[in-house]
């Protein structure tokens, strides 16, 4: 992978491209951001780099034979350390055994979460670690001289999920590291890491995506149309393989969808308010609890609209005219109240509650808020 075909995150690749350009390469980096960021892609990118043999001033050169290798996964001195758990094509659980479906998932996106992981292997509810027997398997890969690499490259996905014996372990190989060996750790959660371990690790601090750059990722890789893609961004808050799975499952316009709620709401209409509740139904229930956290999101917006209109720094033009309006009608006394009802209803749906009756009890709350009856 290259540092290109990561979006945004200039910063960032930077940084990892002036450190091997100053020979300051540090034997043990943590890659530390949440999921669906672009941790595991930089720490991809950054493999590629420090071996290749014809490296660029802003990147690898993606065409050498090492570069060639390492976007394949198949490079020898490129290896990897992941949870993983039996399954039934796979009695013994550890990482060597699962190296094939594992590219197989870079392929698809570097993006992806653990429980994406977890299902591409088939693991069914069965939850992943990295077992105390990797142990053995993280010393072996460490005694062996890079093959044909100026560095042997070892990256361990989540090492918050490393079994004790693992752990241990791996913190040997970091206290007396071995030749030109580079640990390259890709975490969610620093906090669950042994701190012994952090102490002997460099951190890179990976962002989470812009929702500039969401929307880029979905209309260049997925042609979402603009709309849509940036009714996204709002829900994924920078989470890439999120945002991935949102485009997929939406299948309404939101706005338009919120838009018409507020206005049958504001009128007292409730005549409309029972047709509409048929079409809240007929969205399924993750496009319900998807709609209901986009009018959460809107509704921040409203309010901060109301305490400065600086607070907003980009909204479509419909959306936009909407907050100005909408925020006439927001206040103090009210604002809370819609928020708990939205939340409300959120919560009520996740757990199964009638779309059709949540959305009419909702609607009857959200109408009184907003123009109460004199």
């Amino acid at each position: 992978m290259q540092f290109s075909q990561i979006y945004g995150h200039t910063e960032t690749k930077q940084l990892l491209v002036n450190s091997v350009q100053a020979q300051h390469v540090a034997h043990a980096q943590l890659f530390l951001g949440g999921e669906g960021s672009a941790n595991l892609a930089l720490a991809l990118a950054y493999a590629q780099y420090l071996n290749c043999e014809d490296p660029q001033p802003q990147d690898s050169c993606g065409t050498c034979s090492s570069c060639t290798k390492i976007s394949k996964r198949i490079h020898p001195d490129l290896n990897f350390v992941m949870p993983v758990t039996k399954t039934k094509d796979q009695s013994e659980a550890l990482s060597k055994h699962f190296v094939k479906p594992w590219r197989a998932f870079l392929d698809d996106s570097p993006f992806q979460t653990l429980n994406d992981w977890m299902q591409f292997i088939g693991a069914d509810n069965k939850q992943g670690n990295i077992a105390k027997e990797e142990s053995r398997e993280l010393i072996r890969l460490t005694s062996l001289k890079a093959f044909e690499a100026k560095y042997k490259v070892i990256v361990v996905w989540l090492p918050e999920l490393l079994n004790g014996a693992a752990a241990n372990a791996l913190l040997k190989l970091l206290e007396e590291p071995p030749a030109a060996t580079v640990f390259l750790l890709v975490t969610n959660a620093a906090d669950r890491i042994l701190p012994t371990i952090l102490s002997r690790t460099q951190l890179v601090n990976v962002r989470a995506f812009t929702d500039a750059e969401v929307i880029q990722y979905l209309q260049e890789k997925y042609q979402v149309e603009p709309e849509r893609a940036y009714q996204v961004a709002q829900l994924a808050e920078g989470n890439l393989q999120a945002a991935r799975v949102l485009s997929q499952e939406m299948t309404s316009d939101y706005f338009t969808f919120f838009l018409s709620w507020m206005r049958l709401c504001y009128n007292h209409k409730f005549d409309g308010v029972l047709e509409q509740s048929e079409d809240f139904q007929k969205l399924g229930r993750e496009n319900q609890k998807n709609f209901l956290q986009f009018a959460l999101g809107l509704l921040r917006k409203v309010l901060l609209y109301g305490v400065d209109q600086q607070l907003i720094t980009f909204l479509p033009a419909p959306e936009l005219d909407f907050v100005q309006k909408f925020s006439k009608l927001i206040h103090q006394g009210n604002g809370a109240q819609l928020s708990q009802q939205l939340n409300d209803a959120h919560y009520h749906i996740e757990r199964n509650a009638h779309p059709k009756i949540t959305f009419l009890n909702t609607s009857i709350q959200i109408a009184h808020l907003i123009r109460p009856v004199s």
